[in-house]
């Protein structure tokens, strides 16, 4: 078996979480690896739109994984689903929160790093620490290195994969949280 060796710049440097300040630095993100997703599955990019970043990184939504100086993966994390679906097709829950824009950048993609992993980890530990009871997402099945690992991670889809007659498919699915604590004021 081959070993992943990476260039010394890259190992040397940093890791750390924050929660992004920056649209345009997210944004870039977002498009560079819908992109680089697109240029590699055969299907569309999604269209993103300015005005929805900014809106999710002036709320505080949106957490950003640093290497050093630069951007590797991001995620938005809200309360309010961040797409369309019928929220009968999940099962009932009390405190749903909403995983979207996962995007690793394209040079984190190729090389085997677990980049993605840790954006998904860190997703589900920000939605337990917010009292979630459930990870809700949107994911495209023919990323299917990306629905891969929210399978792995314990993801299970509700209701049927739907199209849009333009060639991008979605699928939503659900992750069960530990028990979620109870609100303040709350008992329980």
């Amino acid at each position: 078996m081959a070993e992943t060796r990476f260039p010394a710049e890259r190992t040397a440097a940093t890791w750390r979480w924050e929660v992004s300040q920056d649209p345009r630095e997210v944004h870039a993100l977002l498009c560079a690896c819908d992109a680089h997703q697109a240029a590699a599955s055969g299907t569309p990019a999604p269209r993103r739109r300015p005005e929805t970043t900014e809106r999710r990184v002036r709320s505080g939504a949106v957490r950003l994984l640093r290497h050093g100086p630069h951007p590797a993966g991001m995620f938005t994390l809200t309360w309010d689903p961040p797409f369309t679906v019928d929220e009968g097709v999940f099962p009932r829950a009390e405190r749903p929160i909403h995983l979207s824009r996962l995007a690793v950048a394209p040079e984190w993609l190729d090389d085997g790093s677990l980049v993605g992993l840790r954006c998904l980890r860190h997703a589900i530990e920000e939605a337990e620490r917010a009292g979630a009871d459930v990870l809700r997402s949107e994911a495209n099945p023919d990323l299917t290195d990306t629905r891969s690992l929210l399978d792995v991670l314990g993801f299970r889809q509700y209701g049927p994969t739907l199209g849009d007659g333009g060639g991008s498919r979605r699928a939503h699915l659900q992750k069960t949280l530990r028990a979620a604590a109870p609100a303040a004021g709350r008992e329980g």
